[in-house]
């Protein structure tokens, strides 16, 4: 039989005297076809490869918390000036939070006032601020569980020596921070001749000092902190005041996001049981 007939081609010409002109078919290049296969698997693996550096920058990207805090609300938040970065009781519990959930902290530097406004629009995941979980604001955001709590204070110029309740500052200027709970509860008082508002507590603290206004309201742990680390701020905290009110300080979240609620609520529950959270305000003097 000649090379390249089949034994099909074969029988028939013993059966039957034919010539078979079968030919034989054509032989595999196996280099070539070795090549083409791994060019094709090479193809594969860059597609693949691609795919999963782009799986792992979204999920890098999911895993950022992104945190609404300020710098003016010392011990709760405020800059460290040796890293110029936040720091404050607020911003370390946010911090341990973002671990336990596996997730990088990532805090975004917000006037107070603009917080609210920042969550609701999406440019941050939360707020870990010192914000009184109120009603008012509860229409607008959901809170997490408390964590501190805390009344306003009052504070006055160095060189006053009286002692203040809200009915002797009847028919005074007084000032109050824009957007908090005390500038709402002292113009619903309706007995002052005005109160002003303010960016800063340091601008309060500014004006009491001139005399531009008799006295300022704040959040006491922040106020007393401020003028105990400053002493020529020239101002000073009235002792025996009784606030308006004692406030819960939480965590907020967007409303549309019950389930980050949810996880941040397990780990603040966590770090109660385990002391963690007071280790955490208590390292500021909380």
């Amino acid at each position: 039989m000649k090379k390249g007939r089949s034994f099909g081609c074969f029988l028939k010409m013993f059966h039957y005297g034919e010539e078979c002109l079968e030919t034989a078919p054509p032989l595999l290049k196996v280099g070539s076809v070795a090549r083409d296969t791994g060019k094709l698997l090479m193809k594969f693996r860059s597609i693949a490869l691609a795919g999963a550096l782009a799986l792992s920058a979204l999920q890098a990207q999911a895993e950022d918390l992104r945190v609404g805090v300020t710098t003016t609300g010392v011990p709760f938040t405020f800059i460290d000036t040796s890293t110029q970065k936040p720091t404050g009781a607020m911003v370390d519990l946010a911090a341990a939070i973002a671990a336990d959930l596996d997730m990088e902290p990532e805090f975004a530097i917000t006037q107070f006032s603009a917080l609210i406004p920042a969550l609701q629009t999406g440019k941050i995941d939360a707020i870990s601020a010192g914000m009184f979980a109120t009603d008012k604001r509860k229409e607008v955001v959901d809170f997490s569980e408390t964590v501190y709590s805390y009344g306003d204070a009052v504070f006055v110029s160095g060189d006053d020596t009286g002692s203040y309740q809200l009915d002797d500052l009847a028919g005074e200027v007084v000032g109050a921070q824009i957007g908090t709970t005390f500038a709402d509860q002292l113009q619903a008082k309706g007995i002052f001749s005005e109160v002003k508002l303010y960016d800063s507590l340091a601008d309060i603290m500014r004006d009491v000092k001139l005399g531009r206004i008799k006295a300022g309201f704040g959040d006491k742990p922040i106020v007393a902190y401020q003028i105990s680390q400053n002493p020529g701020l020239g101002v000073r905290l009235v002792d025996g005041y009784e606030p308006m009110s004692i406030g819960k300080v939480a965590l907020a979240v967007s409303k549309d996001k019950p389930e980050l609620l949810a996880e941040i609520n397990a780990a603040i529950e966590a770090m109660k049981q385990s002391g963690e959270l007071s280790a955490i305000f208590g390292k500021y003097g909380l």
